[in-house]
């Protein structure tokens, strides 16, 4: 019989590359994660992995190996759901992955909802991009993703993850409020002239947002980035930029800018993704809905006038 946690550590190796990442990701050292791999080696007779400069990759038969894992994980994780969910009382851990709006706008209120209704749930939750936890989310680092998917741009899809529509929301112009240089600004093409703000590069809504400025005609001049939405309406408020901000920021707060609505209207699609096997978990299932329940209770903001 093969060691499993010997061909999960191959496995890896497939998906994050280098054996330090393999001991980063499991809290092994390198020189374990080497060792575990010389005995799976020892154990099917045949070459796994080959030298190649400084680095080692995966041979033909250590390709073999690493979809059959894949498959005997998935079918531990459904048996795992499926033990958990004959019980008549939620319990575990779920770790969700969330970007920052959604962090500000429904973990609150969905935590606070799991400590009253789930009490033997624990819900760890740290902020990643959309696509980096899609990808840690496949890579077993996260039970459960909350992402986004801007206007005619796909998020990455892998296969062993599901997709669930969670809620949609408006994005808009947002400019300083009162008598300023950005006083008139009420389409994004009156915005040539003036100062941007935009997440750094590599972000779905910067992309986004510059492709919405070059429909209108003109290449923006992104001033500031910054990915702390709270640090971008600071400099939209203070009168030195504007944005394309989605209505999701502004959820339990006041709207300190004028929100100009755009004229195609539009929306950014916010999803949950969990890998399949483990869907069905008891407590995966508790999370989604309270944050279905969150979502329904977000106060969007009222429509410019």
């Amino acid at each position: 019989m093969l060691d499993l946690r010997r061909l999960r550590l191959l496995r890896e190796l497939k998906i994050r590359g280098t054996l330090a990442e393999v001991a980063a990701a499991l809290s092994y050292s390198p020189s374990s994660v080497s060792q575990q791999l010389a005995l799976l080696e020892k154990e099917v007779g045949v070459e796994l992995l080959r030298k190649t400069g400084r680095r080692v990759v995966l041979t033909p038969q250590a390709e073999i190996l690493v979809a059959h894992t894949a498959d005997l994980l998935e079918t531990l994780e459904r048996a795992e759901a499926g033990l958990a969910a004959s019980l008549t009382s939620v319990t575990g851990t779920v770790r969700v992955a969330v970007f920052q709006s959604a962090a500000l706008a429904l973990m609150p209120d969905a935590l606070t909802a799991m400590t009253q209704d789930y009490p033997d749930v624990r819900v760890e939750m740290v902020q990643r991009e959309p696509e980096t936890a899609l990808w840690e989310t496949f890579a077993r680092d996260f039970d459960l993703v909350i992402a986004e998917q801007y206007p005619g741009h796909a998020a990455p899809r892998h296969p062993e993850l599901d997709h669930l529509a969670l809620t949609e929301d408006a994005i808009r112009l947002a400019v300083p409020v009162g008598p300023s240089r950005y006083a008139g600004i009420a389409t994004v093409a009156a915005a040539a002239d003036a100062a941007w703000v935009m997440e750094p590069r590599g972000a779905a809504s910067r992309h986004w947002a510059e492709q919405a400025c070059r429909r209108a005609g003109f290449e923006p001049d992104v001033r500031y980035e910054t990915a702390d939405l709270q640090a971008q309406i600071r400099l939209i408020e203070s009168g030195n930029a504007v944005a394309l901000m989605p209505d999701l920021v502004w959820t339990g707060r006041d709207v300190p800018v004028r929100l100009v609505e755009l004229e195609d209207s539009p929306q950014r699609a916010i999803f949950t993704s969990a890998r399949r096997a483990g869907a069905e978990r008891p407590a995966v299932v508790a999370v989604r809905e309270v944050l279905d329940r969150a979502a329904r209770e977000v106060r969007r903001p009222d429509p410019p006038a």
